[in-house]
């Protein structure tokens, strides 16, 4: 092994945070502000890249991994919590935002998963955190993520999050599964992943799905999400009143909207 073995305790169901616990001189790695709590005892650090074997070699490296990093629109930096006391400790990690917390053994996984690029929550130390450009043109204009997604690289824990309920699905050798494009989560290396455009120009134009969606060809394993982020945000803000920066109208005085309004007066 290595990377660090982690133990780990997801608690709570829309809104999840997982307990990672680490024995002394164990380190677990975090995009920054995504630390929930953490126990006396473990000392916090920021580093350059994500501290794994493979971000290691020389300066010229750790600048090339850092600068795809910037591609995916994660910072240059990481952090790092590393137990220095003498027994068992404890650091939490909360999801961003309403949905499921997925933890991942790389090791059963031929040491590679591919995941849209802001999945990534947290991993044992040890684990590369990279950047997996698409090589089909068709996948890079329409697939949602672009051309760049997160690979997280190892034989340890990860732990990523996606939105609203995760259905995960073993795909057969030739099974073949379509997707909308935003609800795609992660999948296993050995996926083929295509775009395809919806038949008809009437579905296409009024069908209310999008212009395209994803082909998941197995074998493989493949995690999708009910709820992408970009869904949530754009239901908030059309509800959200003129006013106050959204899409939606105002309601004036009256119902309930006038309601909140006498309280917030």
């Amino acid at each position: 092994m290595n990377n660090h073995e982690i133990d780990y305790k997801l608690y709570g169901d829309d809104m999840q945070y997982v307990e990672v616990e680490l024995d002394p001189n164990e380190t677990v790695i975090a995009e920054a502000g995504n630390l929930m709590m953490m126990d006396d005892g473990i000392k916090m650090e920021t580093i350059f890249g994500d501290g794994s074997s493979k971000s290691s070699g020389g300066l010229m490296g750790k600048l090339m991994g850092a600068g795809k990093r910037l591609l995916t629109g994660e910072s240059l930096f990481m952090t790092t919590f590393t137990n220095v006391g003498a027994g068992k400790k404890r650091v939490y990690f909360a999801a961003p935002y309403p949905g499921k917390i997925i933890p991942m053994d790389l090791s059963q996984y031929n040491g590679k998963i591919i995941c849209q690029k802001d999945a990534f929550l947290a991993a044992a130390k040890g684990v590369s955190v990279g950047v997996e450009f698409q090589r089909k043109i068709s996948v890079g204009f329409f697939g949602g993520e672009g051309f760049i997604m997160q690979k997280l690289e190892g034989d340890g824990m990860a732990f990523i999050h996606a939105g609203g309920a995760i259905h995960k699905k073993d795909l057969l050798p030739g099974e073949v599964i379509r997707v909308d494009t935003g609800c795609f989560v992660a999948m296993t290396s050995e996926v083929d992943y295509s775009i395809e455009a919806v038949g008809g120009i009437k579905t296409a134009l009024f069908g209310g799905e999008g212009i395209f969606f994803a082909t998941l060809r197995g074998p493989g394993t493949v995690w999708i999400q009910s709820l992408p982020f970009s869904r949530l945000a754009s239901r908030v803000f059309a509800a959200a009143p003129v006013s106050k920066g959204g899409g939606g109208r105002d309601t004036g005085e009256g119902g309930i909207g006038g309601l909140f309004n006498l309280f917030n007066d």
